[in-house]
């Protein structure tokens, strides 16, 4: 992603006809769509409420972690329950692809859409789009740093430091799409066989592997855990809510999500997922990051961009190859390695 790049939810519910006598029509069903969500539980519910008062269908939407709904698309391939997935770093919604899990659909929004996430979709021949961009960083706790005496990590190397053992916080990468990218970077950035050496040594300093990629941050805020590893926009939330966390993006470079909606194949009510997606493209759907102060950066050149948004040109991003890192192969492989050699390894 070049440089350029990075620094920038059918008809309403039918009235129900009189039906007396065998000529009366049948009462139109009313229109739903099923939604796994894997952004913020806010932002799930937020998005939820305009599009139902936007278009009278009804949305049962189920959050979970971005690795949870790619197990659960994969388990219930044979009898799909959901319609849209949205949200969570790409390669979950790309290795889902790949696997025929997706669905193609080109939405009128995509000419709306800033050239990386346009790129995205045309990457994934159409099964998924981008709706924003987040970079990965360090956030920690700065009461606890100092009672400690810690120094303040400005690199991923100084997460190593023994002072910080049990300190340090980040999810599984198998259930978090966060976490996931976190291995990936690291993998990239230093090769494979150092990236684990990395990984092995800083295993020692993890508190706990996670569920959920927010959960980190949100220990994070409430002091219970002094470092926290996620992407720097849900770090920087919950400094503007007043907790007490700083900030940094790694010195040596950092990976970036690119936060993706994709329509599951065979799904019940696919005009109504369309008219989903289409919505989360818009910037109607993606003005919700800024009124609920949460900071990516949105794909639709029309939204409006937080005040407080993280300066892409202002961090040293490696060029993260997301269709790598998505592809099933890779990303099972990985997976597999990881439990096999860190995981499960004594702290």
């Amino acid at each position: 992603m070049d440089r350029c790049n990075t620094a920038r939810i059918a008809a309403a519910f039918s009235l129900v006809a009189a039906s007396f006598g065998a000529a009366a029509p049948a009462p139109a069903a009313a229109q739903e769509v099923t939604v796994y969500c894997s952004i913020l539980e806010e932002q799930c519910r937020e998005g939820a409420t305009l599009f139902e008062k936007s278009t009278g269908i009804k949305v049962a939407m189920v959050r979970k972690s971005t690795g949870e709904v790619y197990a659960q698309v994969k388990a219930e391939a044979g009898n799909p329950r959901g319609d849209v997935w949205w949200g969570g770093p790409g390669e979950p919604h790309l290795q889902a692809a790949e696997e025929g899990l997706l669905d193609e659909y080109k939405s009128p929004k995509l000419p709306e859409l800033l050239d990386w996430a346009q790129r995205h979709a045309e990457q994934a021949k159409f099964r998924t789009s981008g709706i924003y961009l987040g970079a990965l960083g360090i956030g920690y706790n700065t009461e606890l740093l100092k009672k400690r005496g810690i120094p303040a990590p400005k690199c991923w190397a100084d997460l190593l430091d023994p002072k910080l053992r049990d300190e340090v916080q980040i999810a599984d990468p198998n259930s978090s799409g966060t976490a996931y990218v976190f291995l990936a970077t690291t993998v990239q950035r230093l090769g494979e066989e150092k990236g684990f050496e990395y990984l092995k040594a800083l295993h020692k300093n993890i508190n706990q592997y996670t569920k959920s990629g927010i959960a980190p941050v949100k220990a994070t805020a409430l002091g219970e855990t002094t470092v926290g590893i996620a992407f720097i926009h849900d770090m920087l939330t919950q400094k503007l809510q007043g907790a007490p966390i700083e900030t940094v993006a790694p010195c040596e470079g950092t990976g970036y999500e690119t936060g993706s909606v994709s329509i599951i194949k065979g799904g019940r009510n696919p005009e109504a997922a369309r008219r989903f997606v289409d919505f989360t493209l818009s910037p109607e759907a993606q003005n919700i990051n800024a009124k609920l102060k949460i900071n990516s950066i949105p794909s639709n050149r029309n939204t409006t961009l937080s005040p407080d948004a993280p300066n892409f040109s202002e961090m040293k991003l490696i060029d993260y190859d997301t269709p790598r890192w998505g592809s099933p192969a890779e990303r099972s492989r990985l997976l597999k390695k990881f439990d096999a050699e860190v995981k499960s390894q004594p702290r």
